[in-house]
C-alpha cells in the first residue's frame, strides 16, 4: 500500500484556506466591533452637538427666516403680515440716500478701527510683553474699558463731550477756549470722535488677544536673535511680527464684523436723528430708524436681512482669501 504525499503547490494552496478561512473568522468581529464603535462615536457627536445645533437654528438661522419673510411684506409688527410687497423694501433700500451714507459710514468705520486700533494694539502688547514693574495693573487698566457696559460707556461720553460738558470746560479753565468743539454735532468732527470712543473702548480686546499671542512664540527664536546682534526692534519685524500675522488675521476678522453691526454707542452718544446729520449713522441705527421708529417694521427686517448678506459675504470672502493660509493646513482628514 502506497501513502501519496501532497505536492507542494498542493500543500501551499491548503495553507491558503486554511489563512483564509482563519481571516474571514478573526474579520467578523473586527467588523462588528467596528460597527458598534461608529455607532457609539455617531451617538456622542449627536448628544454633543445636537444641543448647540438647536441653538443655533432657533436664534440664528429661524430668526433670519422670519426677518427675510417679514421684509417681502409691508408690516406694522403686529398681526399677520398680509400686505405683501415683493422686493420693494429691498429696492428701496439701495434707493435710499440714506442708507448708501450710513454704509459709507460703516465702512470708514471698519478701515480706520483696523488703522488705529491695529497698530497701537501692537505696540502696546509688545511693551506689555516685556517684564516690567505694574505690567499686571497696566493689563487691567487697558482692559477695563472694554468690560463696562455700552450705555456706561455712551452715557459718560456723551456727557463729557457736549459743548457744555467736562471737556470744553476743562479747555477753557487752563486757557486754551479757543480749542473748544461741538464734538458731536459737528460732521466735519463728529466721525473722529466716535472713532475715538471706539478706539478707547475695544483696544483692550486687542491687546488681550495680541498678548495671548505672543505668549505663542518660542522663547529660543528670539534669543538666538540677541545673540547674533539684532536689536529689539529688528526682531520684533523679523520674528516677533510674521509669527503673530495669524492672530493680527483673526483680532482683524472681528473687528469688521463688529464694525459692520455697530449700533449701541452711536444711538447712546448721538441718539436716532442727530447720528445721521453729524455723519455717523451705521446700518443698525438707520434700520431702527427706518423700521421700528416709522412703524415699518417690515420696512426694518428687510435692511437687517440686507445687513446680514453684507456682513457673510464679506467674511466668507476674508475666510477664503486672508485667513486661507491660516485654515488651509487644520484640516488633514483626506489628505494623507
Amino acid at each position: 500500500m502506497t501513502v501519496r504525499t501532497p505536492s507542494p503547490s498542493r500543500r501551499r494552496v491548503n495553507a491558503i484556506d486554511e489563512s483564509t478561512g482563519a481571516g474571514a473568522e478573526a474579520s467578523a468581529p473586527t467588523r462588528r466591533r467596528s460597527t458598534g464603535q461608529s455607532w457609539r462615536t455617531r451617538l456622542e457627536i449627536t448628544v454633543l452637538v445636537g444641543p448647540a445645533l438647536v441653538m443655533f437654528l432657533s436664534f440664528v438661522i429661524f430668526p433670519v427666516a422670519m426677518a427675510a419673510f417679514y421684509g417681502f411684506f409691508r408690516w406694522k409688527g403686529y398681526g399677520a403680515p398680509t400686505d405683501f410687497v415683493g422686493l420693494q423694501n429691498y429696492i428701496t433700500i439701495f434707493q435710499d440716500s440714506a442708507f448708501l451714507e450710513a454704509l459709507t459710514h460703516n465702512g470708514i468705520i471698519v478701515v480706520l478701527s483696523l488703522v488705529l486700533q491695529g497698530p497701537a494694539a501692537i505696540l502696546l502688547a509688545l511693551l506689555l510683553n516685556r517684564r516690567m514693574r505694574g505690567q499686571s495693573v497696566i493689563r487691567v487698566l487697558i482692559f477695563v474699558p472694554y468690560v463696562i457696559s455700552e450705555v456706561v460707556v455712551g452715557t459718560g461720553w456723551s456727557l463729557m463731550l457736549q459743548t457744555t460738558g467736562a471737556l470744553n470746560g476743562f479747555l477753557e479753565n487752563i486757557g486754551l477756549g479757543a480749542l473748544a468743539q461741538d464734538w458731536l454735532s459737528d460732521p466735519e468732527i463728529a466721525m473722529w470722535t466716535l472713532m475715538l470712543i471706539i478706539t478707547w473702548k475695544y483696544i483692550g480686546f486687542a491687546v488681550i488677544i495680541f498678548l495671548a499671542g505672543l505668549q505663542g512664540i518660542p522663547e529660543e527664536l528670539t534669543e538666538a536673535a540677541q545673540i547674533d546682534g539684532a536689536s529689539f526692534w529688528q526682531i520684533q519685524r523679523q520674528i516677533t511680527l510674521p509669527l503673530l500675522g495669524p492672530t493680527v488675521r483673526i483680532w482683524a476678522f472681528l473687528s469688521i464684523i463688529g464694525s459692520l453691526q455697530l449700533f449701541d454707542l452711536v444711538y447712546i452718544v448721538w441718539g436716532q436723528y442727530v447720528a445721521s446729520t453729524a455723519g455717523t449713522s451705521t446700518m443698525a441705527t438707520y434700520m431702527v430708524a427706518s423700521g421700528r421708529n416709522s412703524g415699518n417694521y417690515g420696512y426694518g427686517n428687510a435692511v437687517a436681512v440686507v445687513m446680514f448678506l453684507i456682513s457673510l459675504v464679506i467674511a466668507l470672502l476674508y475666510q477664503r482669501y486672508v485667513m486661507r493660509r491660516d485654515t488651509e493646513g487644520a484640516i488633514t482628514e483626506g489628505k494623507k
